[in-house]
Formats: structure tokens, C-alpha cells, sequence
């Protein structure tokens, strides 16, 4: 009988070891080879994204877009303490999905498709022109992801009107 149960155990722990690298894996599939033009930041530099933690979500009324905000460790514990300025290393991602009544509850919305995956990273020495941020947009057309082929700079120019909250729209959402 202890034979049967640990040949259990080990079962059982093989399964969920084999259902976690599974997860794992599935979500951190490599993200397209795209470059910003102008900027020269890569889809690449927020591979595993996928993994960050949601700091904020936000609807985007002239988009109808469902966006969730993720960080990466660095900018969540300065989002989740209240920094007035991030420090290097800071990722912050906004996935932007389009809104469609759900299905199962009409009164509600849901996410449909992936419009974009956009981010800010803080890199000091780099970005002069926008206090140390690097922004970067991939949008998705027809199933595809491609670089965004407009100008960085309106990026800088709407982000400046945050700029006493170091360029971020974005606050900690408290969930509980």
C-alpha cells in the first residue's frame, strides 16, 4: 500500500509539474521580430510580458478599447509604493483589446481582439528628448502584429501632460 501511494504522489506532483511548464510555456511564446523605426526599441525587449503583474485597467472610450496595464517587477513595486519617479529598468505594457457585448451577460462588455500592445520603458542615458522614456506601439492588422508607422514624438506630446506623475496615466489600482 505505501508503494501504491507513493507512485501516487510522484504521479500526481509529474502531472502538475507538467501542467505548470505547459502554462509556462504557453504564455511566454516569442514575441514577433518588429523594431520602432524611430526609436529603435523591439517588440523583443518585453518578451515574456505575458508574465508581468496588471497594476491598473482602463477603457479607452475613443478607441472602444479594453486596456490592461501591466509592469514588469521593477516599475510594480515603485507603481505599488508610489514613487513619483520610476526607476531604470521600469516596464509598463498596455494591451489594448476591442470591446463586444458578452455573450452570456448582454449587459456587459468583454474583450474581443488584440488592437495593440504597447509599452514605456525607463532607460536613463537613453530618451533624452522624453525625460528617459522609450515608448514603443505594435498594432495588430489582419492576425499580425506590425510596428506602428507613426511618429514617437505624439507619444512624448500627450504623455507630457502627465508629466508630474513622470509621464504615467497609469496609478496603482489597490485589489483589496
Amino acid at each position: 500500500m505505501k508503494k501504491i501511494t507513493s507512485i501516487l504522489i510522484g504521479l500526481f506532483f509529474s502531472s502538475v509539474a507538467l501542467f505548470a511548464t505547459d502554462v509556462y510555456i504557453s504564455d511566454n511564446r516569442k514575441v514577433p521580430d518588429l523594431t520602432m523605426k524611430d526609436t529603435g526599441l523591439k517588440f523583443e525587449d518585453i518578451h515574456g510580458y505575458q508574465n508581468y503583474k496588471i497594476v491598473a485597467t482602463h477603457f479607452r472610450k475613443d478607441k472602444n478599447e479594453i486596456r490592461y496595464i501591466l509592469a514588469n517587477p521593477v516599475a510594480y513595486n515603485a507603481l505599488r509604493n508610489h514613487l513619483k519617479v520610476m526607476p531604470n529598468g521600469s516596464k509598463v505594457v498596455k494591451i489594448g483589446w476591442s470591446a463586444k457585448p458578452m455573450s452570456t451577460f448582454p449587459s456587459a462588455l468583454e474583450s474581443g481582439e488584440i488592437q495593440r500592445v504597447e509599452y514605456m520603458i525607463r532607460e536613463e542615458g537613453k530618451h533624452r528628448e522624453s525625460d528617459g522614456w522609450g515608448y514603443a506601439r505594435f498594432v495588430k492588422k489582419d492576425g499580425h502584429y506590425q510596428a506602428w508607422g507613426g511618429d514617437p514624438k505624439s507619444c512624448v506630446a500627450c504623455h507630457a501632460g502627465v508629466k508630474s506623475a513622470d509621464a504615467l496615466f497609469t496609478q496603482f489600482q489597490k485589489t483589496f
